[in-house]
C-alpha cells in the first residue's frame, strides 16, 4: 500500500509570481481499487465541483511521477501517459488559499481562477518529487498504478469490434460455405494459402464442408489482448465464420451461434505448416478455450509423400501416401516383401497443399473414410499447466526458456526441412 501524500507550501514576500500566503495544502491517497473520495477548498469555502486548484494539483502530481517514470525507465514501449492515469486512482483533501478568487456559479462551487492550476501545481511537483525519490519502492508502485491505467485507456480506445451489416455480422467473402446447416455434419477447413483452398473448394463434399483460406502466417496472439483481435483480418474472419466470439477460460462462453461441429486446421506437411499449426493452436487455445474442451478443434494430417507402385502379381498399380519418412519406408518395405524390385518405384515429395489436384486433396485429406484427423485435447496436462507451456513457446519474454527447451530436447526432434 502506497503511504499518504501530505504536504503544504505557501508564497512568501518574496514571491515574484504569488501574493503573499497564498498556496495550498493537501493530503492524497493512492488505491488501486474502490471509488476516489475528492474534496476540495478554496479560503475555506468547499468547492463542489472543484475547479483550477483541483487542476493545479493534478497538473503537480502528473509532472512529478512522469518524471520519476522517465527517471528510472519505467514506461514499457508503445504506452503513453496521460495527466488521467496519474489522477485515476487518486483521492485527496485539497485546500487552496487564494487571494481575491474568482468562482463559477453563485454558490461559488467552482473555482476559475487561472493562477490558481500554477500556484498549486508549483508547490506539489516539487514536494512530490521528493517524496518520490525519497521512497522509491513506493514511487515504483504508484508508477505502476499509473502504467497500468494508461494500458487500459489504451485498450479501451482501441477496441475493436466484429464488422457488422445490417445487424449480424457479415460472413467473410473469402469463404466457401457448405449447403447443410447441421453442425453434426458440417465442418470448415482453415487452409494454409489460396492455392491450397482452391484445391480444397474443388476437392470438397459441398454439402457439408466449408473452406476459408487463410493469407501467410497468422498473427501470435498468445500476448494479445481479446479487445484488439478484431483488428486482425484473418483472425477477425476465423471468428465470424465459425460463428463464436472469442474468450476466455473462466468465462461462460455462448457457442450457440457455432455454425460447424468440426473446425479443421489445414497447413502443409512441413516446418512452415507446422508453424502455422501452432498459430492456430495457440489462437484457439487462448481465444476459444471452450471450442477444444466441446471437442470441435481438429488438425488434419495431409500426406508429405506419395508413392506409385507398379503392378504386383494381381495387385494392380496403386498409389500410397505417406505422412513422413518413416511411415514412407514401411511402404517400401512392404513393396520389397511384395517382390517389387528396387527402383521400380516412384517417390514424389509434395512441396505443399497447392501441388495437390483437387482428386489427391480429397482422396488423402479430406474424405472422412480415408483420412487423419486428429482430434486437439489438453491431454495429460489441465488447463493452467497447459498455458504455462504455451507461455514458454509463444511468450515474447520468453527466448531464453525456448533455447533452454532446445538444447535440452533438440536430439529427440526429427525435422524436415
Amino acid at each position: 500500500m502506497i503511504p499518504l501524500f501530505e504536504g503544504e507550501g505557501y508564497a512568501d514576500k518574496h514571491s515574484d509570481s504569488f501574493a503573499e500566503g497564498e498556496g495550498a495544502q493537501w493530503a492524497v491517497a493512492f488505491t488501486e481499487d474502490g471509488h476516489p473520495v475528492r474534496e476540495s477548498y478554496v479560503n475555506l469555502i468547499t468547492t463542489t465541483a472543484g475547479g483550477t486548484h483541483d487542476s493545479g494539483l493534478r497538473d503537480g502530481l502528473f509532472q512529478a511521477v512522469k518524471g520519476f517514470i522517465e527517471l528510472h525507465a519505467l514506461l514499457p514501449k508503445g504506452v503513453k501517459l496521460m495527466p488521467e492515469d496519474v489522477f485515476a486512482r487518486a483521492s485527496y483533501v485539497l485546500s487552496a488559499k487564494v487571494l481575491d478568487p474568482q468562482f463559477q456559479g453563485q454558490i461559488k462551487e467552482r473555482l476559475n481562477s487561472r493562477d490558481a492550476v500554477r500556484l498549486v501545481s508549483s508547490f506539489v511537483r516539487p514536494a512530490l518529487e521528493l517524496w518520490l525519490n525519497q521512497h522509491v519502492d513506493y514511487g515504483k508502485k504508484l508508477a505502476e498504478l499509473a502504467i497500468k491505467a494508461a494500458q487500459t485507456r489504451q485498450r479501451a480506445g482501441q477496441k475493436v469490434e466484429k464488422r457488422k451489416g445490417s445487424g449480424v455480422a457479415v460472413l467473410p467473402g473469402k469463404l466457401t460455405d457448405c449447403e447443410s446447416r447441421d453442425i453434426a455434419d458440417n465442418e470448415v477447413f482453415l487452409v494454409e494459402g489460396d492455392s491450397a483452398g482452391g484445391s480444397a473448394k474443388m476437392g470438397r463434399d459441398k454439402e457439408t464442408q466449408a473452406v476459408l483460406p487463410l493469407r501467410g502466417k497468422v498473427l501470435n496472439t498468445w500476448e494479445v489482448e481479446r479487445d484488439r483481435l478484431f483488428a486482425n483480418t484473418e483472425i477477425h474472419d476465423i471468428s465470424v465464420a465459425i460463428g463464436v466470439d472469442p474468450h476466455g477460460p473462466a468465462d461462460n462462453a455462448d457457442l450457440s451461434g457455432l455454425r460447424y461441429g468440426k473446425i479443421c486446421i489445414l497447413s502443409d506437411a512441413d516446418v512452415d505448416g507446422s508453424h502455422i499449426q501452432v498459430l492456430l493452436l495457440t489462437l484457439f487455445f487462448r481465444h476459444f478455450p471452450r471450442l477444444i474442451d466441446a471437442g470441435h478443434v481438429y488438425v488434419a494430417r495431409p500426406p508429405l509423400f506419395r508413392v506409385d507402385a507398379p503392378a504386383r502379381g494381381k495387385k494392380p498399380a496403386a498409389k500410397m501416401y505417406a505422412l513422413d519418412e518413416g511411415e514412407l519406408n514401411v511402404i517400401l518395405d512392404k513393396l520389397r516383401k511384395d517382390g517389387v524390385s528396387e527402383g521400380k518405384w516412384t517417390i514424389s515429395r509434395f512441396k505443399g497443399l497447392g501441388e495437390m489436384s483437387a482428386e489427391q486433396l480429397w482422396e488423402t485429406t479430406l474424405n472422412p473414410d480415408t483420412r487423419r484427423l486428429l482430434p486437439v485435447q489438453l491431454g495429460r496436462f489441465d488447463f493452467v499447466q497447459t498455458a504455462a507451456e504455451m507461455t514458454k513457446l509463444m511468450g515474447k519474454g520468453e527466448a531464453a526458456a525456448r533455447r533452454e527447451l532446445m538444447e535440452l530436447h533438440g536430439d529427440a526432434v526429427e525435422i524436415d526441412i
